[in-house]
């Protein structure tokens, strides 16, 4: 029987334009979600250790990462996330711009999940983004999200 709880999906994105194409990418999906967004790696960490203004919000189901991000980056982010007990469980899919394969190869060595280039053009956006939340949510058999 399948789940019909929204799942709950993190993005964790710096710029407004990826932001808008990633929410609108989701609005328009086949499968219910929740979004949150936070736009930096220490508001990421402290949404996935529910501290401070995040203290009531359930663990996400899937972590939308961008690399490049102010005052902690996406590497650090997955350092730190991959490293505990709890949060490492949850899939994380990389959105980057760069192309380069040391941020490829250093992304899985950090245990990221997958690593996606981020195009330009808005459909293809849309196509990416709904595909992995199709991959991960319609496909992949992932554990139970556990709160505490």
């Amino acid at each position: 029987m399948p789940n019909t709880e929204p799942i709950g999906i993190l993005l964790v994105e710096d710029n407004p334009g990826d932001t808008r194409q990633a929410e609108e990418a989701l609005k328009e999906s086949k499968v219910h979600n929740n979004l949150h967004h936070v736009s930096d790696g220490v508001e990421a960490m402290r949404f996935l250790r529910r501290q401070e203004e995040f203290a009531g919000m359930s663990p996400p189901d899937l972590i939308l990462l961008d690399l490049n991000l102010p005052r902690k980056d996406g590497r650090e982010v997955l350092a730190e996330v991959k490293e505990g007990p709890e949060p490492r469980l949850i899939p994380i899919v990389v959105l980057t711009t760069s192309e380069a394969e040391r941020d490829l190869v250093k992304s899985y060595d950090l245990h990221a999940n997958a690593c996606v280039v981020k195009p330009i053009d808005l459909d293809r956006f849309i196509e990416i983004v709904q595909a992995i939340e199709q991959f991960w949510f319609s496909i992949v058999k992932l554990p139970q999200a556990r709160d505490g």
